[in-house]
């Protein structure tokens, strides 16, 4: 079995089938995506850095599998991280920043934790746009200073790369894992995941712990999968629930988390689902997008779902209120930065900001007037609360839970851009993108071939709706089945 094309077919189940056969160890697999990220990670830049604890992890779970029987359906099966997940191991925790560029975690994070538990191997870290995009408003998606420029395997257009999380989507897309976790707080899983033809799932805030993982804003930061499946998303997202001590929030999901999401993987949810289309949100699109959701629309139709179309959400103006967010990463930031080894050279956002001055040459390629602004921020606890209450009031009263009341809806489709996102962003709500096709973007390969650049569709609907919204993602993705892998042999395209 050449295992370096193989891992590019298989899925998650197929891994674990033939793990289980005896056919395949983990520690090929690991093996595999090693030889996969030294072949093409030198142009894509996606992987920071490797666990050196992998493989010996991969042998121990091996080991375990002949002894004990496996775990699950993760046992075994190798992962990638996104840079702001803390990992208690060899492995360092940056942001994609030089100034943490030393750093390893005290503690595990809950996601890290709850992976290892159910057997998978943590792989690695992947780069992200520096601090998760709050840095500088200028700096393109998918830079650090530690990581360079993520590379969308579809195409060298950094555009195609979208949000924060670029980097696990790029891994994922070029198969150096057999999928990813992301984090969110406004379209950094969705969007990635959306421009590199994949399946993401943004959780509702609560259904998965933030505790260990480097904060942007305590009310809409969330970790979610990135992979090449409906399946395989259900599958992770099942490994990283549960109530979490140290994130209060995840209180608000007893009674509302599953520890298995695959039984929610139904063909036939189409044909008993209604789903609304907020048109608002594909006025922007350029003509090759807007038929491709159009397509999708019709796709829905013809497998049964009742369209309404179009559904108007009252929030569809509401500014972004740059006050609240700032606030909440200002005030998270110092939280986490304070409690890092003495070694590391910055414990606070200050500091932070006076480093990156210090190494200008390496750390300021754009700027950091973000930081600088949310530094800036002096709201006190009480305006922030006031601030925040007014900023949340009419989404929660005239949002999506309005739109799907007064319509009866299960969901609503979006593009699989960040326009559409801001709402259940602003309230934590879930999204799920799949794979919908491809646009063409006018760049010519060596071989005369035109770039085509991924698109999805999102499902988005109610607080802890996961099961309704994977579902409808599920039925959608076997109705399709849009997605091809990029050839990596040149850097650009679709796999033919």
């Amino acid at each position: 079995m050449n295992m370096n094309l193989w891992i590019v077919d298989a899925d998650i189940s197929h891994m674990q089938t033939a793990m289980e056969s005896g056919a395949v160890k983990s520690e090929q697999l690991v093996q595999a995506y090693i030889e996969r990220i030294k072949s093409y990670n030198g142009t894509i830049n996606a992987v920071l850095e490797l666990n050196p604890e992998a493989m010996q992890i991969a042998r121990d779970l091996d080991i375990e599998r002949e002894d004990k029987g496996s775990r699950g359906k993760l046992h075994g099966i190798p992962i990638l991280l996104k840079d702001n997940i803390d990992t208690h191991d060899r492995m360092h925790t940056s942001a994609g920043s030089i100034a943490l560029e030393n750093s390893i975690a005290v503690h595990d994070s809950f996601v890290a934790a709850q992976l290892r538990k159910a057997g998978a191997v943590l792989l690695g870290k992947t780069n992200m746009t520096e601090w998760s995009n709050f840095m500088h408003s200028q700096m393109p998606a998918g830079y650090s200073s530690r990581g360079g420029l993520v590379v969308n395997p579809y195409g060298p257009d950094e555009l195609f790369v979208s949000g924060s999380s670029s980097g696990s989507a790029a891994a994922v897309a070029a198969d150096m894992a057999a999928a990813a976790i992301g984090t969110e707080t406004a379209g950094s899983i969705i969007g990635p995941a959306s421009q590199h033809a994949l399946v993401g799932v943004k959780p509702t805030v609560g259904l998965v712990s933030r505790s260990g993982i480097i904060p942007i804003s305590v009310s809409q930061d969330t970790p979610g999968p990135i992979a090449k499946t409906v399946t395989d998303a259900a599958i992770i997202l099942g490994a990283l629930t549960g109530i979490d001590e140290w994130d209060a929030a995840t209180s608000r999901s007893e009674g509302h988390f599953y520890n298995d999401y695959t039984s929610f993987l139904d063909e036939e949810s189409l044909t008993k689902a209604k789903i609304g289309i907020p048109r608002h949100y594909y006025k922007h699109l350029d003509a090759e997008r807007l038929a491709i959701m159009e397509d999708a629309i019709q796709t829905l139709k013809d497998a049964g779902v009742t369209i309404v179309d179009s559904v108007s959400l009252h929030v569809e103006h509401l500014p972004w209120n740059n006050d609240v967010i700032c606030y909440e990463f200002k005030k998270g930031l110092n939280q986490y930065l304070s409690g890092l080894h003495p070694s590391v050279p910055v414990h606070s956002l200050e500091e932070l900001i006076a480093f990156n001055e210090a190494h200008a040459d390496v750390a300021l390629k754009y700027g950091q007037d973000t930081l600088e602004f949310a530094q800036s921020n002096n709201l006190t606890e009480m305006t922030y609360l006031e601030k925040r209450k007014k900023y949340n009031e009419l989404a929660l009263t005239k949002g999506i839970d309005d739109a799907l009341d007064r319509f009866k809806l299960d969901a609503l489709l979006l593009p699989g851009d960040v326009d559409g996102m801001y709402v259940a962003a602003r309230l934590g709500y879930p999204l799920v993108t799949v794979p919908a096709g491809y646009v063409e973007k006018g760049i010519v390969d060596s071989d005369g071939d035109s770039t085509k650049g991924p698109f999805g569709v999102v499902f988005s609907g109610k607080a802890f709706s996961e099961p309704t919204l994977i579902a409808l993602a599920y039925g959608y993705e076997q109705a399709t089945k849009h997605r091809s892998p990029p050839k990596l042999n040149g850097m650009i395209g679709v796999e033919q």
